[in-house]
């Protein structure tokens, strides 16, 4: 995930967007305004956000940057959907008013943005872009594998410190706040960057006489973005509907007859929306250009479903 500047003057309309209207996760909207502007001035960042935004403004712009890739990754994975994680430059909210909701959609945007953020920063740390990191440290000396022996060598990619840094930046709203939402939002974080490192992949190199490898340099390094994207995907496909516990400090399914939910999966509050444009003078359903007819399509919004693009809508 490579840093590409953004138009200024979109990012610019984005802080000017959120002076008039609640942001729930405002941390998406960052680019590359100037750190400090962006920091003071962007609404619904708590304490703890503003403060790192402030001591990392490199950082700051390796998020807004990575943001072009997890949503290009969200819109991959539904691109067959009616919902499409279509976002538009005349909506500066991104996805619209889709955030405030605790539906199943959401949990795959909370998972995928936190998962991005952690790719970006662990390849940024590795590639020597941030002052404040870089090769994993602890990936010193001799290990192991199925294969045998190995040496620790080249520059693993410092996932845990991105790990780390994501849990404390993106986190640090909802850990406030405490509430049904923000619990159905820490959970779906840590599933994102679980997923991330679920793909960690070890690399090595050969070295002996011959190419015989009695010796082998080994490294972690992130594996491309798409397999958490495919895995966020299918997490999405089985995420649990739940409710808050008695003690508001966890969730149980909603529906008895499902499983609980584990550390590794989506979770939602309510249901979906149903993502077909309403044209209100004919009363008319309007598929998203972008909707292919597939059957999971079908079976999750079967309202506006037809072979044609334009039909009534019955009640």
């Amino acid at each position: 995930m490579n840093f590409v500047n953004s138009g200024i003057c979109f990012y610019l309309s984005v802080a000017i967007y959120w002076l008039t209207a609640k942001v729930d996760a405002s941390w998406w909207y960052m680019g590359t305004l100037g750190s400090q502007v962006m920091c003071d001035n962007i609404p619904g960042l708590v304490n703890k956000q503003r403060q790192l935004c402030r001591q990392h403004p490199k950082v700051m712009q390796a998020i807004g940057g990575g943001m072009k890739d997890w949503i290009f990754e969200c819109q991959h994975q539904f691109r067959s959907h009616r919902w499409n994680c279509n976002t538009t430059a005349r909506d500066y909210s991104l996805f619209g008013r889709l955030p405030l909701r605790g539906s199943r959609e959401v949990a795959f945007l909370y998972a995928i943005s936190s998962a991005g953020v952690v790719y970006t920063l662990a390849r940024a740390c590795s590639q020597g872009e941030l002052d404040s990191c870089s090769c994993d440290p602890t990936k010193k000396g001799s290990s192991w594998d199925e294969k045998g022996s190995f040496d620790w060598g080249g520059c693993s990619d410092h996932v845990e410190h991105a790990v780390r840094f994501s849990q404390t930046f993106v986190d640090a709203k909802d850990r406030k706040e405490r509430d049904a939402r923000a619990l159905m939002n820490l959970h779906n974080n840590r599933a994102g960057r679980k997923a991330v490192k679920r793909f960690m992949t070890l690399e090595c190199k050969c070295h002996g006489v011959s190419g015989s490898c009695s010796v082998r340099t080994c490294w972690l390094a992130l594996a491309d973005f798409r397999l958490t994207g495919d895995h966020l995907r299918r997490r999405y496909n089985s995420a649990v509907q739940v409710t808050v516990n008695q003690y508001g400090s966890g969730f149980t399914a909603a529906h008895t007859q499902f499983r609980h939910a584990s550390k590794n999966d989506l979770v939602y509050l309510e249901d979906s929306p149903d993502y077909c444009i309403r044209d209100q003078e004919s009363v008319k359903c309007v598929l998203s250009p972008a909707a292919n007819r597939d059957p999971e399509s079908v079976q999750l919004f079967s309202s506006c479903y037809t072979p044609t693009r334009v039909h009534e809508v019955s009640k």
